[in-house]
């Protein structure tokens, strides 16, 4: 008797016959509170889209809003690890093979031949000059040439005439760049008091200089000699600054290559590289910003 009680109370408050109510609504009451929620949540909607609308009209399609808390340009090389170690055997193909392709594969983009459009590239010397003025970001210029780097400019490490960018012989090269910023103007350093004794010799107008050492004590006398292959030894004005991807499409960055002629074979040696400019700093969180290391060890064994 209660079973049944029970059900007809839940049948009941499903539906109710008697009184012509849904789940205790009846028609009109359903209407009015689906009526209320459309409503609400419409208006919610709008508040949302209108608030996102006037957002995107403060922004440019073009040009960063704030740069003020944007770090300094990272230095990245090529080929790279996770574990920023280049390790091969000399005797072994297969060991150095991944550094030689990551090399070809960079370097395809800065070939010749994907440069000769003249609606798209300009020549802008192969000597140290001052920044190439393309007009403001917001101008109604459009699209910007880019300027040409061909990777001849890096000489023995370019990959023309020797596939193995130096591999083979024990003499690595390495493939650096500084990280795109848009609308960003790197300085030359004014003072030689923020670069070391033995990097002034870098100093030089429009370039900014870099240079590369032992990272530790033990490893002096142990790297050799460093040559560097590029324009001016270092990173050239005239390359900067970036116009961002939709004015600037065609962008190259400008490289340089290093070559590790003379290393000590079956040792790792540990190297860092270093940017100098006004407006590149150094951080003890990001080991790329405006430097890296690298663990370099070539063994013979």
């Amino acid at each position: 008797m209660s079973s049944t009680k029970d059900d007809g109370g839940w049948k009941r408050f499903v539906w109710d016959s008697d009184k012509g109510e849904l789940l205790g609504r009846t028609g009109g009451s359903w209407l009015k509170i689906i009526g209320f929620y459309i409503i609400f949540y419409g208006c919610l909607a709008g508040v949302f889209v209108g608030t996102i609308q006037a957002l995107l009209l403060t922004l440019s399609n073009y040009k960063p809003t704030w740069q003020d808390r944007v770090a300094p340009p990272g230095l990245s090389h090529t080929p790279r690890s996770d574990k920023s170690e280049v390790s091969f055997n000399l005797n072994d193909v297969e060991t150095y093979l991944p550094y030689t392709k990551a090399l070809k594969d960079f370097m395809a983009k800065y070939n010749e031949d994907i440069q000769k459009d003249q609606m798209k590239f300009e020549d802008c010397t192969d000597s140290p000059a001052d920044y190439k003025n393309r007009g403001d970001l917001e101008s109604d210029q459009g699209i910007r040439k880019a300027c040409r780097f061909y990777r001849n400019l890096l000489g023995p490490c370019s990959g023309l005439d020797d596939p193995d960018f130096g591999f083979k012989e024990g003499k690595p090269c390495i493939i650096v760049k500084l990280n795109r910023i848009v609308n960003f103007r790197p300085k030359p350093p004014t003072s030689n008091e923020s670069i070391p004794d033995e990097a002034q010799h870098k100093v030089q107008p429009n370039v900014i200089p870099i240079y590369c050492t032992n990272k530790r004590e033990e490893d002096a006398g142990k790297i050799g000699e460093i040559k560097y292959h590029g324009i001016g030894g270092g990173f050239p004005l005239q390359y900067y600054p970036y116009y961002g991807k939709l004015l600037h499409p065609q962008y190259l960055q400008p490289l340089l290559a290093l070559q590790f002629t003379n290393l000590t074979l079956n040792t790792e040696l540990r190297i860092e590289c270093k940017v100098f400019g006004d407006n590149i700093g150094y951080s003890e969180k990001d080991r790329y910003q405006g430097r890296f290391e690298i663990k370099l060890s070539i063994n013979s064994l």
